[in-house]
Formats: structure tokens, C-alpha cells, sequence
């Protein structure tokens, strides 16, 4: 009797509504046995084709990745997937050619297989960042059989780019520092959530609780009070679709962040940095995935910073390398983790600026990396006084995130990240075709 074997699939769409296709792509996965667990978020990776070909395949992907378990041989479900790619067969078999659907089986349990025939890992998947980028979301501290200790985060921080996830904001506050009172009503919320989802987001953080400087702390049962009336709503409208947002919960509170697991909340973001022996609980009992900040108060106090005559980045590392060592002890999987270092939190505007240079020397660790950075204050020598005008240099701050390989970017104005970021990937992305022939193309971009 075969066993159920624990694999890993890839599935890329640029052609024709990509969206659509991932969709159809996964329910026929699924009607051939392979059971999802997980998807990725979806990320999206350009063409960088040759001049050569037509201008209209230079369309960029959209990739994810499954999680999931199937029982029969690795060579079976290779089988089922190349008939599955046959009906979404696109009539131009160029290698540079847009296709509506490609399939790869990454992983199929621990096999570990040569060519000729079927290779096991996928040979790309350790240098291609459209396979790599939806598989370090997923399980960023997996090792593949025969490729040795290195982690799939190891490999990603070897490629000339790994891809974003874009987390925009909801503050469901009447007291935020750049939209407080904008997002009030259910109506308000939800669409700002739609319009979230159109522009790109990958990830919708809700927080109901402000920690400016000088916002009022709320009890659990205040910051509660906030979310009722609108997260079990917008939980239920998305949980049928496998490529929604996921959604997040920027909260400090073990009961708050209990409740919002208990509808299907994905991530919590806990600005007190999983301190709290109860989250530290919910975090080992639960599936989600929790962000962990850095901080040195909460909400924010500007009596409280880091001296100044200290490195921050070292001072910020050895903080995160004692919690792992605690996290390790307790029995959490880091996998889940994502580390936060706390921009503008206990910071001078210096420090702030010196982390987000060298936000990318956190993932050495293992975990992915996430920075929130939008219109903060210590962007007032940079940008107007006015919160909601620092969008610009926001920008700026988010596209050295990028060129770093930061696994997530926490903004504001999701639409000028996302569109900005596009025009700006397709430059880079460029520089790696060595020729006009489409053998040329660098396979840590893209590749058939």
C-alpha cells in the first residue's frame, strides 16, 4: 500500500487571465488526489524576454506554490500534471512564449532523483525566483535532499532578486498617525480591503489599536470592540477563494489574537515581539504565521530609544538571537516566524534609516523579514511634515527594501508600491538577458 508523500508543487501563469487559470490549475490538482494543506501568496516575476520575439510576450507571471500530500509515485502525479498543462496548451511552443499554465513538481517527499527522466528536486527551483519566492513563503527553512544544510531562505538570498509580498495597511482606528478615522464603518473597511486586493496586496494587515507616540493604550476588550462588527464578514467573503489576501492582525493582545484565529485570521502581527508568555502559547498551538517586532516600548515613546552611540543593527541582532534561542527552547516553529525590526519604534530617524540599509542581514538567521516603514516620522527630514505626503520617500526607503531581498514591505499606498515596482523590476530583470537568444535568459528571473 503507497503512502501519502508530503510535496510541493509550482504553478506559473502569463497568459490570458492568470488569475483564473491558477484557480482552475489547483481544482484540477485536487480532482487527481493531490490534497492541498497550503498555498502561497501569489507573486508576481517579469518576462525579461529577448528582443527578438513578439512585444506582447513580454507579460509577467504570477506564480504560487502548493503544500499538499499525495498517495501514488512521484512519476504518476508527473503524469496527471502534463495533462493537465496539455489542456491549457498554448498553440506557440516558443521557449521565450507566454503559457497559460506550467506545472512543476518541486518536491515529492525526500526522493531525490537524477536525469534522465524525472528530476527530484526541481533543478531551477534553488535559482529561479518564480518558483523560489511563493516556496520561502511557504516553508522558508527547508532543506532539500542532496543540495546539503542550506534552507530554501539560504538559496533565496543567492539570487541576483527574490520577489516581495506587499502588506498594506487597515487601520481600523480613529487615532492613527497618517489615516486615523478614515477606516471606521464595515462599508469603509471593506472597501479598502478591495482596493488592497486590486492594487496587489499580497497581505492586509488590520489594526485596531494605535502605538504612535502617545496613543492611548486599549484593553483587549476595547480593541475587540473595533473588529466585531466587521472580520467575521470579511473573513467569510474571501475564505472560499485559495488566492485571496491573506489577512493579518496587528494586535499585542493573547485574547484578541486568540478570537481572530478562531475566524481564520493567517498572521499575527504582534508589535510586542511574541514577549507575552500567552501569544508565545498561541503561537506554537496555531498554523499562523506571527510577525515578531523589535521594540523597546509599546505603543512608541519618544523617552524611550535606543543611545545613541550603539549600533542599532547589532543591538537589534543580538535582541532577535535571544529569541530564538527562547523560541528554539519552547518549540516553535520558526518556519511561522517573521522578524520585524522595529522601524521608528525606540529609533533616532538614523537608526531607523541604518536599519532599513541593512534589513536583509536579518534573514542570515533563518527567518523572513518584514519592515514597516510607511510616512513614519523619521521621514520628516526627507518629506513633508504631513504624514499622508511621505508617500515618495516611502518609496524610495521600499524599493532598497526590494534590491535587498526583504521578504515582506508593510505600506500605505499599496497601488504606487505595486505599479512603481513593476515599471522598476522590468529594468532589472532586463539587465540579466545577456542576448537576443531566448537560451540567454537568466534563470533567476525567468525561464520556461
Amino acid at each position: 500500500m503507497q503512502t501519502q508523500a508530503r510535496s510541493f508543487v509550482g504553478i506559473r501563469s502569463n497568459l490570458g487571465d492568470r488569475r483564473h487559470n491558477l484557480r482552475v490549475a489547483i481544482r484540477r490538482l485536487e480532482h487527481i488526489g493531490f490534497l492541498v494543506e497550503r498555498v502561497s501568496p501569489v507573486v508576481e516575476t517579469p518576462a525579461a524576454v529577448p528582443t527578438t520575439v513578439p512585444s506582447d510576450w513580454n507579460a509577467p507571471s504570477l506564480s504560487i506554490a502548493l503544500k499538499g500530500t499525495y498517495e501514488g509515485s512521484p512519476e504518476e502525479l508527473l503524469r496527471h500534471v502534463r495533462a493537465i498543462e496539455r489542456h491549457f496548451s498554448s498553440s506557440t511552443h516558443h521557449p521565450a512564449a507566454p503559457q497559460p499554465i506550467r506545472i512543476y513538481l518541486l518536491l515529492f517527499g525526500g526522493a531525490l532523483r537524477q536525469p534522465p527522466g524525472l528530476a527530484l528536486p526541481f533543478p531551477r527551483l534553488v535559482n529561479s525566483s518564480y518558483l523560489l519566492a511563493p516556496m520561502v513563503a511557504l516553508a522558508p527553512r527547508l532543506t532539500l535532499p542532496g543540495h546539503g544544510p542550506r534552507t530554501l531562505i539560504d538559496w533565496s538570498r543567492t539570487l541576483p532578486h527574490q520577489p516581495p509580498l506587499w502588506m498594506g495597511i487597515v487601520n481600523v482606528t480613529p487615532d492613527s498617525f497618517s489615516d486615523g478615522g478614515a477606516y471606521i464603518s464595515a462599508d469603509q473597511i471593506m472597501a479598502r480591503v478591495e482596493s488592497l486586493d486590486v492594487a496587489g496586496a499580497q497581505i492586509v494587515d488590520l489594526g485596531a489599536e494605535s502605538t504612535r507616540p502617545g496613543a492611548r493604550p486599549l484593553t483587549a476588550k476595547e480593541e475587540w470592540s473595533r473588529l466585531d462588527p466587521v472580520l467575521p464578514v470579511l473573513l467569510e467573503r474571501y475564505r472560499m477563494d485559495p488566492l485571496r489576501p491573506r489577512f493579518s492582525l496587528d494586535t499585542y493582545h493573547p485574547e484578541v489574537a486568540r478570537r481572530g484565529l478562531e475566524l481564520g485570521i493567517d498572521i499575527i502581527n504582534d508589535v510586542s515581539g511574541l514577549s507575552s508568555p500567552a501569544m508565545l502559547d498561541l503561537a506554537r498551538a496555531s498554523d499562523a504565521d506571527f510577525v515578531a517586532m523589535h521594540h523597546l516600548s509599546v505603543p512608541a515613546s519618544t523617552s524611550m530609544r535606543l543611545p545613541r552611540d550603539i549600533d542599532p543593527i547589532a543591538m537589534v541582532e543580538s535582541w532577535l538571537l535571544q529569541k530564538l534561542e527562547t523560541w528554539d527552547r519552547s518549540g516553535l516553529d520558526l518556519d511561522r516566524i517573521l522578524f520585524d525590526p522595529g522601524v521608528g519604534f525606540g529609533k533616532t530617524s538614523l537608526q531607523s534609516l541604518a536599519l532599513i540599509q541593512h534589513a536583509a542581514r536579518f534573514r542570515r538567521h533563518g527567518l523572513r523579514v518584514l519592515v514597516g516603514h510607511s510616512r513614519k516620522s523619521f521621514m520628516r527630514t526627507l518629506a513633508n511634515q504631513n504624514p499622508a505626503d511621505r508617500d515618495g520617500a516611502t518609496l524610495g526607503a521600499s524599493l532598497h527594501l526590494c534590491t535587498q531581498g526583504v521578504d515582506v514591505i508593510r505600506v500605505h499606498n499599496v497601488e504606487l508600491h505595486t505599479t512603481t515596482y513593476r515599471g522598476w523590476m522590468q529594468f532589472q530583470a532586463r539587465s540579466a538577458v545577456k542576448s537576443d537568444a531566448p537560451d540567454s535568459i537568466r534563470v533567476g528571473y525567468h525561464r520556461s
